[in-house]
């Protein structure tokens, strides 16, 4: 195992307000990096390759899980897949910098496992299933059926809350980010 660097880790269920957290810190925090996740589904609206996901097809994501090229991975919903590519993280070391993820429950508990002490896994908690029903409902981006598939990984995931370093509350987003940022930099700092 490397000791190249440190990893922070924000996982939550879909619709908790992580990604938006993970966008607050990277503009407050000069030495994160994004680490941008693999995966087979399309790009959505406005997303880009390289930038919000590296997009490959299924094909080739099955192959490089047989190279062993992926530190975690997971097929999130049936027949999509997410991973980190080994690349990824070694990429943004060389850098100098400590990696960000804004990544699913499970993958994020496979990180931590993985790098230990190297590791703050962060999950983010909404205030409740309804209002995270409704966060995802007014995002208009899925369909009725892929809706229900997210609401039923969410209501198991909020069970893995426990598992986490630390439970932050996304009550208010204004005030989440705030918390974020302290338990960032003082874990950079330790």
């Amino acid at each position: 195992m490397t000791n190249e660097g440190k990893l922070i880790i924000f996982s939550a269920p879909s619709g908790a307000g992580k990604t938006t957290i993970v966008h607050h810190l990277l503009s407050k925090i000069p030495e994160l990096e994004f680490s941008i996740s693999a995966t087979t589904r399309p790009a959505r609206g406005d997303e880009k390759d390289g930038l919000d996901y590296y997009f490959i097809s299924k094909e080739d994501f099955l192959h490089r899980i047989a190279k062993k090229q992926f530190v975690e991975f997971e097929e999130v919903y049936s027949g999509t897949f997410y991973g980190t590519l080994r690349t990824e993280i070694e990429r943004i070391w060389k850098l100098g910098k400590t990696v960000i993820f804004d990544i699913d429950v499970e993958g994020g508990l496979h990180l931590k496992r993985k790098y230990g002490e190297q590791a703050l896994a962060i999950f983010v908690q909404p205030p409740s299933l309804e209002v995270l029903i409704e966060r995802l409902t007014g995002r208009g981006t899925d369909s009725g059926e892929k809706l229900k598939e997210r609401f039923i990984k969410a209501a198991k995931e909020l069970d893995y809350a426990p598992k986490f370093d630390i439970i932050l509350k996304n009550h208010d987003l204004e005030t989440a980010c705030k918390e974020a940022e302290k338990l960032v930099k003082d874990f950079l700092k330790s």
